[in-house]
């Protein structure tokens, strides 16, 4: 794995009570500091692409950082060559995955954030930076060419991770038991993020930040516990 690789892989773009990307504002400017161009936004996880765009363009705005959308490229592999940055935003990972893999940018997009490309990611966006997307929390509404992903890290993550709460009459599977039964067909590990959590992996080092806290899922393991701040180095590759 790359000893140049930025990325900044966060459980959600929103948390109750503050607004868009607030929770993160500091650790996103710190990753693109000095990026020194314009970046590049990835909607392609929600229908209204232009809503999106708009939305996160005025966030990063108030940042003081210039983001465009690729799906107003007319040549989408030339705009991501040319970025300083991406950010890849929330929504269905599935329709996500499916419209990077139609127009042939994984391979791409997976070499420039190995080469140093600063990358954010959030919900969806940080699923598909794992090796596939077989622990996203969301629906299959369209079918992929593959489940793998960009492999940008060595291990699973699970955003919007939900504790099992003892007092509820819900008669469905818990988060943990679905990532039970995804370790007993896979090696993982897999890396559940709360809401508030995120994952700044420079290089070498990876660390939990935020103030919600992870789980830590591995087959043949109980599932324990990380504390914000953790470095989770051993799990950049995978097992």
């Amino acid at each position: 794995m790359s000893a140049t690789r930025r990325l900044l892989l966060v459980s959600s773009s929103r948390v109750h009570g503050r607004g868009y990307l607030d929770h993160c504002e500091h650790e996103v400017r710190e990753l693109f500091a000095g990026a020194g161009g314009p970046l590049l936004f990835v909607p392609w996880a929600l229908h209204d692409l232009d809503g999106y765009a708009g939305r996160a363009r005025a966030r990063f705005a108030e940042l003081g950082l210039e983001l465009g959308s690729i799906h107003r490229a007319t040549d989408p592999a030339a705009a991501l060559a040319a970025a300083a940055g991406v950010f890849i935003g929330g929504g269905n990972t599935f329709r996500l995955l499916a419209a990077l893999a139609s127009r042939r940018l994984i391979g791409p997009l997976r070499r420039r954030v190995l080469d140093g490309l600063p990358y954010l990611g959030t919900s969806a966006g940080s699923n598909v930076a794992c090796p596939t997307v077989r622990t996203t929390n969301d629906m299959p509404i369209v079918e992929p060419p593959s489940l793998d992903a960009l492999g940008l890290v060595g291990f699973q993550l699970n955003p919007h991770y939900l504790d099992p709460d003892p007092g509820s009459t819900h008669m469905g599977e818990t988060r943990d038991q679905r990532l039970a039964e995804y370790l007993e067909e896979n090696p993982g590990p897999v890396i559940a993020l709360r809401e508030t959590a995120m994952l700044r992996v420079r290089g070498a080092s990876i660390v939990l930040l935020g103030d919600g806290g992870a789980k830590l899922f591995a087959r043949g393991e109980e599932p324990r516990e990380v504390q914000p701040g953790s470095e989770l180095s051993d799990l950049l590759e995978p097992r």
